[in-house]
């Protein structure tokens, strides 16, 4: 039934939607009153952790970026002047 396709889309895309809802139960108040309630030692441990854990992702997002844009035109047809409805 090609009526079906667009639902099953939806559905498909609630489910993740759905599934990932444990990742956002992260910052839970107890883990959030530990950490407020430890030492400044602990508190300067978690913020480089933190860093430490951000900083190579970024590098490699912007990286990817960057290469993406510089090969953007590499596979594009040599030929300027040929009708796209001839290929």
């Amino acid at each position: 039934m090609p009526g079906l396709k667009p639902y099953r889309q939806l559905g498909l895309l609630l489910i993740l939607l759905f599934a990932c809802a444990p990742a956002f139960s992260q910052s839970c108040a107890v883990c959030y009153a530990q950490a407020a309630s430890s030492g400044s030692r602990l508190t300067a441990a978690l913020r480089s952790g933190i860093v430490v854990l951000m900083v190579p992702p970024m590098f490699m997002s912007v990286g990817i970026t960057v290469l993406a844009y510089r090969k953007r035109n590499q596979f594009r047809g040599t030929e300027v002047g040929r009708d796209s409805a001839t290929w």
